[in-house]
């Protein structure tokens, strides 16, 4: 286990050991609920929620009424601030409004011991302050079957921080779960979200960047978009709608006819919409000021049907021409239909920077991707590629503490935020951004508490946090070298003995199951298939020297052993379960998961984790080399890869212990989005050819890449003054269709904008005379500057420095 792993384990100890205990606990099983006759649509929804949901735990549904009752049992009062009074008076007094629980959605929760009876207060500034009030006792109290039960001595007075706490809950074909969920199970999601605080829900119309149509979808789109805003409103949540601008020409008169009538009939049939958000790109991309022209009709549309909703606009994609033209309207037309700015994924200034530029007038609602976990806004830092290529880009992925690091770095400018989510394969991350937006002092590993006292039961509090703290360390540091993983296993597989059938149907327990066993396949398959790769290299360097063909053969007959992990048969009925209890879809072929890339482990989980790929495919070529000679030089070329001779340097760039000239930067604890700093990342497709696909190499896969205008560096120091070196390079990625330069030291070019070799193959330029002084050496890598989009273009995945000696061969 590396130093950091370990101290970010012992820290989680240190949080779960010193923690505050609960005073007596105060007997609710019989507990009756009382609440004013004339509370709103909205509260009574409230006093619902409280009662159902302690249902589903306790067995016993607790009766409601607006009469306070004779009887000598206990009671749950819940009611507003300004019916208080008269509601309850014997208590107006003693619970007069704290200054912590001051402002919109604040509330107090109390309980009081009497001679006849106990009670607990639940009293909300409004309406919205009841909900959360509720939430935050359900996550209090102790509920399991037949006993319920709070500590003696709660007291608690508490408001949001932020004002804005929302999700995006896309019923769509790109999801990996929503796309086969029901009102009734919409229904449930959103009181769960409730519960920890969530305020807003974003809807997407039936006509995004999808397919019209989905095997899953149990009713038509507008007929859910509609019933979702329906159950929202029922709730009081606020209602946003992500709508992309699809069309190619706005310019054009008769397609903003067509959007304006496309877009009113969206409107029309929601029965709530409070804002409307428009991204500038992924997807669409059209040019700022046919965009604000066609928002600004598009506002007067919305408010036919929504008269106060608002409309916001994110310069997502923009290029630096794009992003200069936005700004200047801003600043010159303050346009007054706008509402505000949008910060999400693929904007190519820092949030800071945003708020600095745009006029004050406009507020910043953040739009975080905590969805993905490669290719995306905020990958998992120093990933290890064996877990890249399996888990994926959508996989089940809670970051707790990547999640906190993240919004205590991006949150400060902003209102508050409605995240990126394409399933609920980041349930923990909502919840985690849930309560620091309501709270951003709060400890991660108490979130994760109320998380699994709430969801799992309350004798798992401390063991399934500890399991999802746990989960989030096996990503961390060299997989090889995580024995942690084994670890996490061996705990959840204590819980899964430990659990009743319930708790084996939820699915949230099945998703920490699942990434437990999957984590530990991986992990065993990368040790045997890494050794398969070491005894095929061991075989080329013992016969190449005598027959190369044979020596081929024999290496290929290693490679040929296939890693198969004991845990897989678990993850395949895991992989089922989830399907059946919420819809997951794992698989494309089994499930109809719309892509590989949308969550579909099931189908990367036997994915190659050693070369045999590109080393089948190199001896495919060297096979047709005319001499034994020839072959035996490629092959020596093949053993010799990462050797760059005496005096030399080798840098496998996005493996972060092959990295050592790496210039890191401030690095993702202070740079999450990577604005200034270099990241790992990876693509696994393989190359084409002539004659088919080539693989890649593992260390193809993975790359370091700096995003839009900012250089990827690498230093080196020691090297000789008065020798000749030269550069060879592997250039990675995803992104071959823009340009790339690299320069040395203070701009001496060692080559200008290149299109990157595709297929990948090494490339080699000599170091200019006088770039190195004083033993010192800084390469910068740039990308075409002012582009928009995702701005991965600087991507490079291997480095040698070598010094004077000729190119070897490949």
């Amino acid at each position: 286990m590396n130093s950091c792993t370990s101290l970010v384990r012992y820290a989680a100890i240190v949080l779960f050991l010193f923690r505050e205990t609960p005073g007596e606990a105060v007997d609710l099983a019989g507990a009756v609920i009382v609440y004013p006759s004339t509370f709103s649509g909205p509260e009574k929804k409230a006093v619902q929620m409280l009662a159902e949901e302690a249902e589903k735990r306790l067995k016993v549904l607790w009766p409601s009424t607006t009469v306070w009752p004779s009887s000598n049992g206990p009671v749950i009062a819940v009611c507003t601030r300004a019916l208080f009074p008269d509601f309850a008076p014997d208590y107006a007094k003693a619970l007069a409004e704290s200054p912590n629980s001051k402002g919109p959605e604040g509330f107090q929760i109390s309980v009081k011991r009497g001679a006849t009876h106990n009670l607990v207060l639940v009293v909300g500034n409004d309406s919205r302050g009841v909900l959360f009030g509720v939430g935050r006792l359900l996550r209090e109290m102790r509920l399991q079957s037949g006993r319920a039960s709070v500590a003696d001595d709660l007291e608690i007075a508490a408001a949001p921080k932020y004002a804005l706490r929302g999700h995006q809950l896309g019923y769509r074909p790109k999801s990996n779960t929503y796309d086969a969920w029901d009102l009734p199970v919409w229904e449930q999601y959103f009181r769960d979200l409730a519960v920890f605080g969530c305020n807003s829900i974003e809807l997407i119309p039936p006509r995004s960047d999808d397919a019209a149509n989905s095997p899953h979808f149990p009713r038509p789109p507008m007929e859910m978009m509609a019933g979702m805003s329906r159950i929202a409103d029922s709730y009081g949540l606020d209602v946003w709608v992500w709508y992309p601008a699809m069309d190619p020409d706005y310019s054009n008169p008769k397609t903003v006819e067509s959007a304006l009538n496309e877009w009113g009939e969206v409107f029309a049939k929601l029965p709530r919409i409070d804002d409307v958000f428009v991204p500038g790109g992924d997807p669409g991309h059209t040019r700022p000021k046919f965009l604000m022209a066609l928002l600004e009709k598009q506002t007067e549309n919305l408010h036919r049907y929504h008269p106060n909703a608002r409309m916001w606009i994110s310069p997502q994609g923009f290029d630096q021409a794009w992003m200069d033209e936005f700004l200047d309207m801003l600043k010159r037309e303050q346009p007054a239909w706008l509402s505000g700015l949008v910060f999400g994924p693929q904007v190519r200034l820092s949030l800071a920077r945003l708020r600095e530029l745009a006029p004050r007038q406009y507020p910043i609602r953040l739009y975080p991707d905590i969805t993905h976990s490669r290719q995306c806004e905020f990958p998992v830092p120093d990933w290890d590629v064996a877990y890249a290529v399996t888990e994926a880009r959508e996989c089940i992925n809670p970051r707790p503490e990547d999640e906190a690091i993240i919004f205590r770095k991006m949150q400060s400018d902003t209102i508050g935020f409605v995240t990126y989510s394409e399933g609920c394969n980041d349930d923990v991350n909502k919840i985690i951004w849930n309560a620091l937006g309501w709270d951003p002092e709060q400890y991660v590993a108490d979130i994760l508490r109320e998380y699994s006292r709430y969801f799992i039961g309350d004798r798992f509090t401390e063991t399934f946090a500890e399991g999802l703290l746990a989960l989030e360390n096996n990503w961390r540091g060299q997989l090889l070298a995580n024995g942690g993983v084994e670890k996490t296993l061996a705990h959840f597989q204590a819980l899964e003995k430990e659990a009743s059938p319930a708790d084996l149907r939820n699915w949230r327990f099945q998703q920490a199951l699942f990434r437990a066993y999957y984590d530990a396949s991986v992990r065993e398959r990368l040790i045997s298939e890494t050794e398969f790769e070491g005894k095929a290299t061991d075989v080329l360097r013992r016969l190449a020297g005598t027959d190369t063909l044979d020596a081929m053969a024999q290496a290929e007959d290693q490679l040929k052993a296939q890693a198969v992990s004991t845990n897989d048969t678990r993850i395949l009925l895991l992989g089922e379960a989830l399907f059946q209890s919420i819809g997951m879809q794992l698989s494309v072929e089994k499930y109809k998961a719309l892509a590989v890339d949308r969550g579909a482990s099931l189908d990367t989980l036997d994915y190659p984790l050693n070369n045999r790929g590109w080393l089948r495919d190199r001896f495919a070529k060297i096979r047709k080399l005319p001499s034994e000679e020839d072959r035996r030089e490629a092959i020596k070329g093949i053993l010799d890869w990462t050797n760059p001779g005496p005096g030399g340097f080798y840098d496998d760039l996005g493996n972060p212990v092959k990295e050592p000239h790496l210039v890191r930067g401030p690095g993702f604890r202070d740079d999450p989005a990577a604005v200034v700093s270099p990241r790992a990342d990876f693509e696994e497709e393989d190359e084409p050819t002539g004659a088919g696909r080539v693989a890649r190499r593992m260390s193809w896969i993975d790359h370091e890449e700096s995003l839009y205008d900012a250089p990827l560096q690498m230093h080196y120091s020691a090297l000789d003054d008065k020798a000749s070196y030269k550069i060879r390079a592997v250039y990675g990625g995803d992104d071959f269709e823009h340009k790339i330069r690299l320069v040395a030291n203070e701009g001496i070019e060692i080559h200008p904008f290149i299109a990157k070799p595709y297929p990948i193959e090494p490339i080699e330029f000599a170091i200019p005379s006088g770039a190195i002084k004083n033993g010192e050496l800084l390469l910068t890598w740039s990308g075409e500057p002012g582009l928009g989009g995702n701005g991965r273009t600087c991507q490079v995945s291997e480095v040698w420095l070598i010094r004077d000696g000729p190119p070897v061969k490949h």
